[in-house]
């Protein structure tokens, strides 16, 4: 099997949808796949990154894309680098049967925000000849982003958990078991503790650039 792996965030090497994709495709080589990992970004500032990244996606047998959840829609470069996709897949040669992962991650504490956008990308994949694989919802991204999810403790117990099942079943072609779909939706955190966090990091941030003072400033 060819697994490849699209990091739909702009915070390249340190996002939650590198995290998250990133432990599925090591799950996927122990397994015996052969990986492949591409940055959505840089791609569409380059029409030969972007045509080399489109025939990787062709010769694929599981595409697996990972992005972050911006309001409740896809970021605007996954939006234009599947309708372009979309557009040149039929240029290239394809695998009989091709599979399509979507893991999609908020800010926001519960995962059911992200539910919008795997509906997306489901019909994208419908409509692009992909079989549908699953949609895998994160909510609290934040709290795992720019570290192994090994590293984050108890908290990530029910996401790594939720991603082996979902290596186990992809290698043998099947879709992600709703298991997996229920398990990763479990929040990391309860919602009041996430918020208490949120809230103290963006004082440390306004503390870091000498701004809290600005912290309450409404335009009106």
């Amino acid at each position: 099997m060819k697994a490849l792996l699209l990091i739909g965030s702009p915070r390249l090497g340190k996002s939650a949808s590198e995290t998250l994709g990133g432990y599925l495709l090591e799950q996927l080589a122990v397994r015996g796949a052969e990986t492949e990992k591409h940055y959505i970004y840089p791609a569409l500032k380059s029409e030969d990154k972007l045509g080399a990244l489109i025939s990787a996606v062709a010769q694929a047998d599981l595409i697996i894309l990972a992005a972050p959840l911006y309001v409740d829609s896809l970021p605007a470069a996954v939006i234009r680098f599947l309708e372009t996709l979309a557009r040149r897949l039929e240029e290239y040669k394809r695998p009989g049967r091709q599979q399509f992962l979507a893991i999609s991650n908020c800010g926001f504490p519960e995962a059911h925000h992200n539910d919008v956008a795997l509906a997306i990308y489901r019909r994208f994949a419908h409509e692009t000849g992909f079989d549908w694989a699953g949609g895998m919802a994160l909510g609290a991204g934040e709290a795992i982003k720019g570290k192994p999810l090994v590293e984050s403790g108890g908290m990530a117990r029910n996401v790594i958990a939720a991603l082996d099942l979902a290596a186990a079943a992809l290698i043998e072609g099947k879709p992600v078991p709703q298991e997996a779909q229920n398990l990763i939706a479990q929040p990391l955190m309860p919602a009041w503790l996430y918020r208490i966090m949120g809230n103290l990091g963006w004082y440390m941030q306004a503390r870091e650039h000498g701004t809290i003072w600005k912290l309450r400033r409404r335009v009106l």
